[in-house]
């Protein structure tokens, strides 16, 4: 498997969602908003696309977006590498003294898988069963 770094094309971002069965966006507006993303990682596997994560923010509050491994991927620790990978971004950008918030939208199901890396769930009256969790780590 191969990592790389901010090579995220707007076919593989395309792609990657709907293997996921998320709704995608216009492709101005993804492409967008993957041009304004602050670091994003691919995992390639021969030449195709497997995996990708997303930074965003404005380096003191940043979001954890699209993180996701195509299904028949999964269980590979590739999400485990992208996620070591983005948090090491963020940790990098964060100066001597500093602090940041880092904030994600869990898809059900998953957040036991980031709260190994230290994120807690934000307790809210909207997020009932089958809806998705926002979670932290300062």
């Amino acid at each position: 498997m191969q990592y790389i770094e901010n090579s995220l094309t707007y076919e593989d971002y395309q792609r990657l969602r709907t293997s996921a069965g998320w709704k995608n966006f216009a492709k101005l507006q993804a492409e967008r908003a993957l041009a304004g993303s602050r670091y994003t990682v691919t995992a390639v596997w021969h030449g195709r696309t497997v995996a990708m994560g997303r930074v965003i923010g404005d380096g003191m509050y940043h979001i954890l977006a699209d993180v996701i491994v195509q299904p028949d991927f999964q269980r590979r620790r590739i999400g485990t590498t992208i996620l070591t990978m983005l948090l090491a971004y963020i940790d990098e950008q964060t100066p001597a003294g500093g602090r940041t918030s880092i904030q994600l939208i869990a898809e059900p199901g998953k957040e036991a898988f980031y709260e190994r890396f230290g994120f807690k769930k934000i307790p809210h009256e909207f997020c009932g069963s089958g809806m998705r969790k926002v979670i932290y780590k300062e």
